[in-house]
């Protein structure tokens, strides 16, 4: 579906699903970080479930979770670090191999009057080292943002200092993305091709969102 960019003075782009074809890899990783951590396979099971049942929610909100609610340990800074720096080791290497996106480019291109910006669950260090280190980087001039910030907090903080300008348009595939979209007062449009959401048509329809297969139909 073609959609008038020309609109926007801003495009925010998620990344999982959406700039890069690495959800798999992140349920992988959160499966593989668990592991490490000495959990049974069911644990790390449904840490892998609620990973993709809270989408695109940050990272360390998923690990407290994890520990308090499905371990039933004690969440502190050290075992908090422990599992961040497991996630940095398995991550380092997985987000760089995994493909980006064939149309950003190109759609990069087609919105050239507008700035872009990236909003993650991931965590925000390791994004903006990642897209660096992919020659990425530079295509986001209103910055990479992620966790440990939430979404609507990035959102609502980056609109009352200036840097995301109205009106603008959130590209996800994730419920959570829609739902901040709404709540900062966003346009949005759902990808499909990558989404980890098992129910997004009926999601989609039940909310009424534009949904398109990837960057490339922007375009």
């Amino acid at each position: 579906m073609r959609i008038d960019l020309t609109q926007y003075k801003t495009l925010v782009l998620d990344c999982d699903g959406v700039v890069l074809n690495s959800n798999k890899t992140k349920v992988n990783a959160y499966f593989e970080v668990a592991k490490r951590n000495g959990a049974t396979d069911a644990q790390a099971q449904a840490l892998v479930d609620h990973h993709v049942q809270k989408g695109s929610f940050p990272r360390n909100g998923k690990i407290e979770y994890y520990l308090r609610e499905i371990l039933k340990q004690e969440v502190t800074d050290e075992v908090m670090q422990q599992y961040m720096h497991t996630f940095d080791e398995i991550l380092d290497k997985t987000l760089m191999d995994c493909e980006v996106s064939p149309g950003l480019q190109a759609l990069r291109e087609a919105s050239q009057h507008s700035q872009w910006m990236l909003l993650s669950g991931g965590d925000q260090r390791e994004l903006r080292t990642i897209f660096a280190r992919r020659n990425l980087a530079h295509l986001f001039d209103a910055g990479i943002f992620g966790g440990p910030d939430t979404k609507d907090l990035v959102l609502a903080r980056e609109k009352a200092n200036g840097n995301l300008q109205l009106p603008a348009l959130f590209i996800g595939d994730s419920k959570y993305d829609f739902e901040a979209a709404t709540r900062a007062g966003l346009d949005f449009v759902f990808l499909s091709d990558w989404t980890e959401v098992a129910d997004w048509q009926d999601f989609c329809q039940a909310n009424k969102i534009t949904v398109v297969g990837s960057l490339q139909e922007l375009v």
